[in-house]
């Protein structure tokens, strides 16, 4: 696989992310739909933290790390969509960082056979973490319109008639 091909999905669907969230400000931050929901801050926290973890997961001998527990106290502690935002800034950059250094051999190695994605190579990742930050600014778009805001479409800047 093409670290560049890997690079460009990754920044793709940071863009995505970040325009779908746009219309969310630091005041939502504890905005949460239900009770025992994620706020704002810790849906966009979950997301960063899933790209660092994958990213870990894929390069550590041992694979993924499954302590959900903890995993579950990293997001709780996030009251703040600005700390949120810089998180997933900083897990984007180094996962852009770390797999455009790999080198497609690297790349094709796979992920220990007993684990999570099991067998697959490495780059799968990126798919998985553009799945999974796909659903999340999905819920996010869900709380923008209960919020009473009007998310932006993902895929392009378009104009504001286009999006509501």
């Amino acid at each position: 696989m093409n670290p560049e091909m890997l690079v460009a999905e990754l920044r793709s669907a940071k863009e995505f992310f970040d325009r779908s969230t746009r219309c969310l400000t630091e005041e939502d931050s504890s905005f949460a739909p239900a009770a025992g929901t994620w706020t704002v801050a810790q849906q966009v926290a979950h997301a960063a933290q899933t790209v660092d973890w994958f990213l870990e997961g894929a390069f550590r001998p041992e694979g993924f790390d499954t302590n959900w527990d903890e995993h579950q106290k990293q997001v709780a502690r996030v009251q703040s969509l600005g700390e949120a935002r810089a998180w997933l800034e900083a897990a984007f950059a180094r996962a852009i960082e770390v797999l455009g250094a790999r080198t497609p051999e690297e790349l094709a190695q796979p992920l220990p056979a007993d684990g999570i994605m099991g067998g697959a190579p490495r780059f799968a990742i990126v798919s998985a973490i553009s799945d999974h930050t796909a659903h999340h600014r999905g819920a996010l778009t869900v709380y923008s319109r209960l919020l009473g805001r009007v998310p932006a479409m993902p895929y392009m800047d378009a104009p504001a008639e286009v999006t509501a």
